[in-house]
């Protein structure tokens, strides 16, 4: 079953990424559509969360609570923009370095050890990167949503670290704590939205509302699966499927965006070298 549930986030995760591609380019708002993922996602997993009994203290869920602020809160907008920037497939490969990331502020907060299985994995990535910077690129392609995707990895690497740190001393139900965590991401995007464009907010969120809503039940699915796959199983064998997110959306975005996002040889070479780093630095982290 862990296998199964880190297949399933990894495959989730990467429709996600095709999805807003999808909303963006039927002429939905990035702001608005950040903030309809958000929301739909949070209501995902409390429904999800609502069909789990045991014992909740709530002094133990406000690390989790802080992580869904960072992420998928504040990362969404940048998510958001930076598909819209790179594309699905691009922005989803940069972000897919975001293991490499966490290990290396895990070794300078949490003490971890670098080892040869994660300067192999480190290679891997860096390797991806020297493919996709040598790869002629689509017309829609800006300098800026790889940055932006590449800011989007090192908030998952800071979640990451931070949901870590957190786990030492509190243990509150998984499903639980994903539901904090998108609730209040949810929270943080709706709160952005209201204040920075509060005399565009029906019109922003009204703009590509399908397309942004399957997301969103791709993201709250994904985190759900992905929890429930890390509470049943190893991380050495949870972490190496979910870290299949980048292929799986460059094959989706082959089926549904063939023409938009001109995957070549070098977007795949990419996609696989990146997946094979994560896979590693996450079986031997």
């Amino acid at each position: 079953m862990a296998a199964l549930y880190g297949a399933l986030a990894g495959a989730l995760f990467g429709a996600m990424g095709v999805a807003v591609r999808v909303a963006l380019r039927r002429g939905g708002d990035a702001e608005g559509g950040a903030t309809i993922v958000a929301s739909v996602a949070a209501v995902v997993a409390l429904l999800l969360a609502a069909s789990v009994g045991g014992e909740v203290v709530a002094g133990d869920l406000w690390p989790f609570a802080l992580a869904g602020g960072l992420v998928p809160g504040v990362s969404q907008l940048v998510f958001v923009q930076a598909i819209r920037h790179a594309g699905a497939s691009r922005a989803l490969i940069l972000i897919g370095t975001a293991p490499l990331l966490s290990v290396l502020l895990a070794l300078v907060l949490l003490d971890e050890p670098f080892t040869l299985e994660l300067t192999i994995g480190t290679v891997l990535i860096v390797a991806a990167g020297i493919a996709l910077a040598g790869e002629a690129r689509p017309e829609h392609f800006r300098l800026l949503g790889g940055v932006l995707a590449l800011l989007c990895a090192a908030m998952f690497a800071g979640r990451d670290n931070l949901v870590r740190w957190a786990s030492r001393e509190a243990h509150p139900p998984p499903l639980v704590a994903t539901a904090t965590s998108l609730v209040c991401a949810a929270a943080v995007v709706l709160a952005w939205l209201v204040v920075a464009r509060r005399r565009t907010v029906r019109e922003r969120i009204g703009r590509g509302v399908t397309g942004f809503a399957v997301a969103g039940l791709c993201l709250g699915l994904a985190y759900s699966a992905l929890i429930a796959g890390l509470d049943r199983g190893r991380v050495s064998v949870v972490a190496p499927l979910n870290a299949t997110q980048s292929l799986w959306a460059v094959v989706f975005a082959a089926a549904f965006l063939r023409q938009s996002e001109a995957i070549g040889r070098r977007v795949i070479l990419a996609a696989v070298l990146v997946v094979a780093g994560g896979a590693l630095i996450g079986i031997f982290r």
